[in-house]
């Protein structure tokens, strides 16, 4: 798959929900590999960030980033409108120290990139593929989140309040194809008994009933319920009555718009997640904190093993390999071939204990030489160079340059070794650049960078 970004800019005017500023916010194409980059226009050096979890500062009543002065809240529905168009590159300029808020949902922004389009990059997208169960749960036990293994994304999102008016709620998205009709327009939501802390903290100063979905259920007197209209502007309001003080959309209204809220603070794992959330009571705290341990173990990881599944047959077996390398025993270190794009390649070779060189490397603790591993990458690397040539067996390839080779563990007998190359550049002169992994149960054994010539045999 391959990155993405808006097909032309576009802009949206609209008031702050917690600064009630009237706010301009402009998005704009980007270039790969950018990510999404946050720019406050307002401030003396347009100072300009990516929007990662790393930055996350505040929770309250919305999403904060911060880095020294700069700042930005409530970006979780542009966000979640982002991750559902699959954008990964995008520049969003806004002149004022938060999003605005529109109408409480994610709609205008998702009508806005479906307007203008998507484009699709050169460069390959990389996603966070879950392998394995993966769970947070908040130091108050009251929320959790779970990731299971799953070949696409999708959420299931379960909350519960101590409310007679908002009780226990389910919603779902299967795929992204269903956020704009099914989930988009869920607006945020708040109950009427926060408000007078809300205000007190300094927030919600643009809060509305055109932006909000405002939840009753706790009777206040007539005086406190006048009162509490007249310091957020809004007409008074029946004390008598308890229930929703706007139309609902959905009967499970905020239980979408909460799911939503997971969508948009999971983008900033700065990658797209490949697998089955599953929230129980999330919160923009909750979000976020498992957002940052995903986005640590992304950042350790560096890059993620590809997936190999030893059932499905291979795009190239060993007499396939013959065809395009000149290598034969005891020098041809490649098995077969799983995968291979115009860019990347996957590899697999199964080290058993019948490799020649464990005669001598070493005979009482069998270690496959770390030179073999660098070479077993090169010819990978050369199938991705040559697979595409006619007559491929008149070109060979040979190493000009090798570095920035690192062990990592060793490689023993009984180990799959899966490969990864990736071209760095696009080959030029005859000159091929590219980056290798080699991985043994999902962890690195060894990375290096070569620099090889294809030549014509004469």
């Amino acid at each position: 798959m391959k990155q993405q970004t808006i097909g032309a800019s576009f802009s949206l005017e609209g008031k702050g929900l917690h600064t009630g500023l009237n706010i301009q916010i402009t998005f704009l194409p980007a270039d790969e590999n950018t990510g999404i980059r946050i720019k406050r226009t307002d401030l003396p050096e347009q100072p300009c960030y990516e929007a990662t979890a790393d930055l996350v500062s505040a929770t309250q009543r919305g999403t904060v980033l911060q880095k020294g002065d700069w700042s930005v809240s409530t970006i979780e529905h542009a966000m979640a409108a982002l991750a559902a168009a699959n954008i990964d590159n995008c520049l969003i300029e806004v002149n004022a120290p938060e999003f605005p808020i529109m109408d409480g949902s994610a709609k205008p922004f998702v009508d806005k990139i479906t307007s203008v389009g998507v484009v699709p990059q050169k460069a390959d997208r990389e996603l966070f593929i879950v392998r394995k169960r993966i769970e947070y749960t908040s130091q108050d036990g009251n929320s959790k989140i779970v990731l299971l293994p799953d070949d696409h994304f999708s959420v299931d999102v379960h909350i519960a309040y101590p409310s007679p008016i908002l009780n226990n709620q389910f919603a779902s998205m299967e795929n992204y194809d269903e956020f704009a009709t099914e989930i988009a327009n869920a607006r945020t939501f708040v109950f009427v008994k926060e408000i007078e802390q809300l205000i007190a903290a300094n927030l919600i100063k643009g809060g509305d009933l055109q932006n909000a979905l405002v939840i009753y259920d706790q009777q206040v007197t007539q005086e406190k319920m006048d009162t509490i209209a007249q310091l957020t502007n809004q007409p008074s309001i029946d004390a008598q009555k308890l229930g929703y003080l706007s139309e609902l959309k959905y009967e499970n209204e905020p239980a979408r718009h909460k799911l939503m809220d997971v969508i948009g603070d999971l983008k900033l794992i700065g990658k797209q997640i490949q697998a089955k959330v599953i929230a129980y009571c999330p919160g923009h705290h909750t979000n976020t904190e498992f957002a940052k341990s995903l986005y640590k173990q992304i950042k350790r990881q560096e890059v993620q093993a590809p997936i190999y599944d030893d059932t499905m047959p291979p795009i190239y077996d060993i007499n396939d390999i013959k065809k395009l390398l000149p290598h034969r025993y005891p020098f041809l270190l490649v098995d077969k071939i799983v995968a291979i794009s115009d860019k990347t390649i996957v590899g697999i070779k199964q080290v058993t204990s019948n490799e020649p060189f464990f005669q001598g490397h070493f005979p009482q603790e069998p270690v496959m030489p770390g030179v073999l591993l660098v070479e077993a990458m090169a010819q990978t690397a050369g199938i991705l160079v040559l697979h595409d040539k006619e007559e491929p067996e008149r070109y060979s390839t040979y190493f000009l340059k090798i570095d920035n080779v690192k062990f990592r563990q060793k490689v023993v007998p009984g180990d799959t070794l899966v490969f990864r190359l990736e071209f760095m550049t696009e080959v030029r002169r005859g000159l091929a650049n590219v980056k290798g992994y080699c991985f043994v149960g999902g962890k690195i054994t060894t990375e290096a960078e070569f620099v090889a010539q294809i030549v014509k045999n004469k």
